[in-house]
């Protein structure tokens, strides 16, 4: 894998249209109240995707030392990438209930 290139600027989620602000600690990826996401990188923050798909939010899995990570798949070509969710920050975290729905009933 490349080297990550940091990106964590404003977006407007084009699922659900919230304006979604940048992180506090690391990139925001995803939208913190739909959860969905865009299938726009190869490599973290390259933009370098040609696919440009909505990535799902499909279910939540815990990673021992990435914490909760909601996985995503592209409804354009059904590749599946892992996020890490946002839910300790002060500026927008996830949706709570969205993440607990996602754990109860994965697709």
């Amino acid at each position: 894998m490349a080297a990550f290139i940091r990106r964590n600027e404003p977006f407007t989620c084009a699922h659900c249209g919230l304006k979604v602000e940048p992180a506090e600690r690391t990139c925001r990826n995803h939208c913190p109240r739909c959860l969905y996401s865009m299938h726009v990188d190869v490599d973290p923050g390259d933009r370098a995707n040609p696919c440009g798909g909505l990535m799902e939010p499909v279910r939540v899995e815990y990673h021992s030392k990435k914490g909760y990570q909601i996985v995503h798949r592209c409804t354009r070509c059904g590749q599946e990438t892992r996020n890490i969710a946002l839910i300790d920050v002060a500026v927008q975290p996830d949706d709570r209930e969205r993440l607990y729905e996602l754990m109860r009933n994965p697709r």
